[in-house]
């Protein structure tokens, strides 16, 4: 987990993010009626079929994803305004908070009441804090929660294009894991069930967790925020 990287070991933090990003929204659209909790463009697009009364797309469903991450991503903002100073710190308090919303969700899940509503708040809201603490992390290339940059970054700034190239490995890697946790989610929510991804995204998040809260108290050159 240490780096000689300005960023210490928050790549791999995030990109652990990244995989939880691929496994949630698996849960989404396909369980919770083609909605997505992290991918909010895809949630405007599918607001936008909804309201043309497409087959399948659910204008209450996707209000609420759009609402409630913008609510978590509203947390976010306020807890990098009061932590933002010390990065591990700012990452530990809000997995931990992530860390309670997927654990309800997956409560929710077991005990299956309210169900379809009930998971889009809570996983939208924890993708709206995530995405929040990744902006104010400022890791290049690592949003954890959408790839359009990302992937416009690799082509855009290509030696191709006459760039730098800057980050490749990292951009690919964001890549691979957002593919990798929304492949992982998709075979468990057709061959076991939701439950299970629920519960491999709050082991992935609790290991995040723990990583972070060895660092909350770091002085290390990385840890510094604006």
């Amino acid at each position: 987990m240490r780096s000689t990287s300005p960023d210490g070991p928050l790549p791999v933090l995030l990109l652990v993010l990244t995989g939880v990003t691929g496994l949630v929204d698996a849960v989404s659209y396909l369980k919770l009626g083609h909605v997505f909790v992290a991918n909010m463009t895809g949630n405007v697009v599918f607001l936008g079929f909804a309201v043309a009364d497409a087959a399948d797309f659910s204008i209450p469903a996707s209000l609420l994803a759009i609402a409630t991450f913008m609510a978590g991503a509203l947390a976010g903002g306020r807890i990098g305004s009061s932590a933002g100073h010390h990065r591990a710190r700012l990452l530990a308090i809000t997995t931990y908070l992530q860390i309670a919303l997927v654990g309800a969700a997956l409560v929710v899940s077991m005990v299956g009441a309210f169900v379809q509503y009930s998971l889009i708040a809570l996983l939208a809201f924890a993708m709206g804090l995530q995405n929040a603490t990744a902006r104010r992390l400022g890791v290049p290339d690592l949003t954890t929660t959408v790839l359009t940059m990302t992937l416009t970054g690799l082509a855009a700034d290509s030696t191709l294009a006459g760039g730098e190239n800057p980050h490749p490995g990292r951009r690919l890697q964001a890549t691979a894991v957002m593919l990798l946790g929304a492949a992982v989610g998709a075979f468990l929510v057709f061959h076991v069930g939701v439950i299970a991804v629920l519960t491999l995204a709050l082991a992935l998040l609790v290991v995040n967790g723990i990583a972070s809260y060895r660092f909350r108290s770091s002085s290390e050159t990385w840890t510094v925020g604006a």
